[in-house]
């Protein structure tokens, strides 16, 4: 049990620095869309790992049941620090957003990208829906959901598929054509 109370411990750790130095893991995963490695979820993650696998310990579980029991409390509590993160960070704001505020956010089609041309996506920030021009490697359909990963100009971005199975399945077999 004391294992696991350690590695709860060191994930509060981890929650409280981030609280008060901010996002330690800025960088680190920038090729993966959303919050779902942000400091507070790793944080939290860890922290409901321990303190779940210990109460589980605790109730008389024997060790392999409580790590199970970790992980999924682990899994709960970063699923909802991903979430709460997400909502805080996309909160409103009085500033007028520019086309930096977007580096990093999730956005949609809405006019077809050529492969290596320029198409159009939304992008919902602060309250504000903005439309840029975009650019992909792949060529993208209306609707599909995007991740922007550049800045081309004050108009125009870059972005890559945020699911790129769920786009092959959009766009069909292309042995099929």
């Amino acid at each position: 049990m004391t294992t696991f109370l350690v590695i709860g411990a060191c994930g509060l750790a981890v929650l409280l620095v981030s609280l008060l130095v901010g996002e330690l893991l800025e960088g680190l995963f920038d090729g993966v869309p959303g919050d779902w490695f942000s400091t507070e979820v790793v944080g939290a993650f860890v922290a409901a790992l321990g303190f779940g696998g210990a109460l589980a310990e605790g109730l008389g579980a024997p060790t392999a049941l409580a790590i199970g029991a970790g992980i999924g409390a682990g899994a709960v509590f970063g699923a909802f620090a991903a979430w709460f993160t997400r909502l805080v960070r996309s909160g409103g704001t009085e500033d007028t957003p520019s086309t930096n505020d977007v580096l990093g956010w999730d956005a949609r089609v809405v006019s077809p990208i050529p492969a290596d041309g320029l198409g159009v996506v939304t992008v919902r920030r602060g309250g504000h829906l903005l439309r840029f021009n975009a650019r992909a490697e792949v060529a993208l359909p209306t609707g599909a959901e995007v991740h922007v990963t550049g800045i081309l100009s004050p108009t125009a971005v870059t972005v890559a598929p945020l699911w790129p199975d769920t786009l092959e399945q959009q766009l069909g077999d292309p042995e099929e054509k």
